[in-house]
């Protein structure tokens, strides 16, 4: 699993004039930086644009599953059996039949190649997913706790805000991770609805390096190195609040 990764570095240290050397190298013999210095001159805006539109998408996703997924695990309103199932069956539509749908609405609208738009569409992804998060975690919080609230006055969004999310800390962590990482790494929503953009993401970024006549494999798999870092240290700090999110509530007392 970990040999590709190794394999992807290892190119992008590799020089041009080695790239169909057979066999290849195991380990690059003559180390060079050239792909990295084309990362620098060419990706860094993908890059801001890419990190633009995860934030976008975290924030967004957030502010729609958490009140979302409340309401369904404390305020039980009715059919919402029914919106849970609808949720479990979003995730399995392809998403390249989501994108051609949005692609004709926002024909209609006016927002293709606009962040905005992008933000809207990758955050229909982590939505149903975010809410079966959050549901999980909030139904094992104790109705006496939220009782206590209601005694003292709160309405049910000031319990939502000021008891609720501060207690699913873990499971805030856990969405958030995951929504910034579909973004992060979101190919067929951004080529279908913001090819041509002047703001595009990285993914397209490392796309307009691939052709017939390529000889950048270096500055590629530069490119995928770099990247692959914000995801991987996200990964490594959270990766205790993501294990205590994902678990929450599958064991019941």
């Amino acid at each position: 699993m970990l040999f590709p990764v190794y394999w992807m570095i290892n190119v992008s240290l590799t020089p041009s004039k080695d790239m169909r050397k057979s066999p290849p190298s195991l380990f690059p013999v003559d180390v060079t930086f050239e792909g990295y210095s084309a990362v620098l001159q060419q990706q860094m805006p993908f890059l801001g644009t890419s990190l633009i539109l995860g934030l976008g998408t975290v924030i967004l996703t957030v502010a729609v599953a958490a009140p979302a997924a409340f309401a369904l695990a404390k305020l039980r309103p009715r059919g919402a059996g029914l919106l849970n199932f609808l949720m479990l069956i979003a995730q399995m539509i392809p998403a390249i039949i989501i994108a051609m749908g949005f692609y004709a609405i926002y024909l209609g609208m006016g927002v293709l190649n606009t962040l905005p738009g992008l933000i809207v569409a990758d955050s229909t992804i982590a939505v149903p997913f975010a809410v079966l998060i959050f549901s999980a975690f909030m139904s094992g919080i104790p109705d006496e706790l939220l009782n206590a609230a209601k005694i003292d006055g709160a309405s049910n969004w000031r319990t939502f805000r000021s008891i609720v999310m501060p207690v699913s800390r873990n499971s805030v962590v856990t969405v958030s991770l995951f929504a910034f990482l579909w973004a992060w790494s979101d190919f067929i929503f951004a080529s279908t609805l913001n090819n041509g953009g002047a703001l595009r993401p990285i993914t397209l970024g490392i796309y307009a390096y691939i052709g017939n006549n390529n000889q950048q494999w270096n500055a590629i798999m530069a490119t995928a190195v770099v990247a692959s870092i914000p995801a991987a240290v996200l990964l490594v700090v959270a990766q205790k609040y993501v294990s205590a999110g994902v678990t929450a509530g599958a064991v019941k007392d």
